[in-house]
């Protein structure tokens, strides 16, 4: 569509709103800062669902793989060094990880928690970089013998420090005369870490794979592996060989499948509240027809005069179609850069926040996270823009037209 410049003049007189129609502003102000409110809350909350999600998922496949393997009779693998070689041979395996992963109590002077307890070599911790980069000050070649590494939150719930001691109390213990005894033994924590996670910080404790052995009585057995692939996108193929590999001796599972309840409702929520925050741009749009079909009746004088100096009703329509595209226009710029820069900065908004607050106001206990992520995903932004504009520019169509249906002669009859 062209516009000639005489319309486009036209159109600027009538946005700058003189102080008889002051009221007329007023609705079309309102309308523009719905838009910009709307377009920059749809990216700010979905940006950050998307980046919940994606930190989520990362945390997770940065600990455990993408298909696990564990013995279908609840015993553990004998002969684990012959799996873990078979499918590290595979296309599109990266990783393959023994681990020894238990249930058990944990002591320290008075405070007792529960824990998990995953055994696992050195050499795979360093594979894993989300991993190894949360040990703190921990030298790799200290992981071995009878030390733990404990989760940053676990550590501080119980007062440890590097060097101290905590005993590890299994149910599963000796069998005597008495009956049975727990199994009990004095590890030195080596250091902690923190990957950022609150399930892992807070209830995770890694020991070497050989140390883990011992202490369970399994011999050179584990209790499952762990592999992580390329490429996620070729699941399915992959976990099909393994399947076929192992044989019916052996239970396959995905991080698909461990997760699935938790990211559904995620991709839902994600939904959901992309549909309602919609309704905020739609509500301005109704503002930006309420603020046209006020301007057009005020200028009714105005158009039947540009009518009877040969202005075609197509000319009418484009000045006013301008008037509202232009709000809804500069609204979603504004909206969009509101919302971007708000992205970019989120965490020291929140951080910023919770002092004046003086409270947490995302706490790693129910958001699983310990900072808030937002992730920008460009075609989802591009089409909150598009959905922006196209509300913006159908709710100038009825004022614009009612302009130009306008009988000039009876405009200036009631003038």
């Amino acid at each position: 569509m062209i516009f000639s410049k005489f319309e486009r003049m036209t159109a600027w007189r009538y946005l700058r709103a003189k102080r008889r129609e002051g009221f007329i502003s007023v609705i079309t102000g309102f309308a523009f800062t719905g838009i910009a409110l709307g377009v920059a809350t749809l990216i700010i909350v979905m940006s950050v669902m998307n980046g919940f999600r994606s930190e989520l998922l990362s945390r997770i496949l940065g600990i455990n793989g993408h298909i696990g393997i564990v013995s279908a009779v609840g015993l553990p693998f004998n002969n684990y060094q012959q799996a873990v070689e078979e499918i590290a041979a595979m296309d599109n395996v990266k990783t393959v990880m023994p681990l020894i992963e238990k249930q058990l109590l944990v002591s320290a002077g008075k405070s007792a928690e529960g824990a998990m307890i995953r055994g696992i070599r050195m050499e795979d911790i360093l594979k894993k970089p989300i991993l190894s980069n949360s040990f703190k000050d921990i030298e790799p070649r200290a992981f071995h013998g009878d030390t733990v590494v404990v989760g940053q939150r676990l550590a501080d719930k119980m007062g440890l420090a590097p060097g101290s001691e905590i005993t590890l109390i299994s149910p599963n213990g000796k069998v005597t005369a008495f009956g049975s005894v727990p199994r009990m033994k004095t590890y030195r924590v080596l250091g902690t870490f923190e990957v950022g996670m609150y399930e892992y910080d807070a209830n995770f404790i890694f020991m070497p794979l050989e140390a883990a052995q011992k202490y369970f009585s399994l011999g050179d057995s584990v209790t499952q592996i762990d592999v992580t692939l390329e490429d996620d996108s070729r699941l399915k193929p992959v976990r099909k060989a393994i399947e076929a590999s192992v044989g019916a001796a052996a239970y396959v599972y995905d991080w698909k499948q461990t997760n699935a309840a938790f990211f559904n409702a995620i991709d839902v929520e994600r939904n959901v509240m992309f549909l309602i925050l919609t309704l905020i741009i739609l509500v301005a749009a109704f503002n930006i027809i309420t603020g046209l079909i006020m301007l057009v009746k005020d200028k009714s004088r105005d158009i039947a005069v540009l009518r009877t100096m040969g202005a075609t009703k197509g000319m009418i329509m484009r000045i006013f179609f301008m008037d509202g595209a232009f709000i809804g226009l500069v609204g979603t710029g504004i909206g969009l850069a509101l919302g971007l820069l708000f992205c970019d900065n989120i965490e020291n908004i929140r951080q910023a926040l919770q002092q004046i607050a003086g409270r947490d106001l995302f706490s790693a206990e129910i958001y699983f996270l310990s900072q808030l992520p937002a992730k920008v995903d460009t075609a989802e932004v591009t089409m909150v823009v598009l959905i922006s504009l196209l509300l913006s520019f159908a709710a100038t169509l009825y004022p614009a037209y009612r302009a130009a249906k306008y009988d000039p002669v009876e405009a200036l009859r009631y003038e």
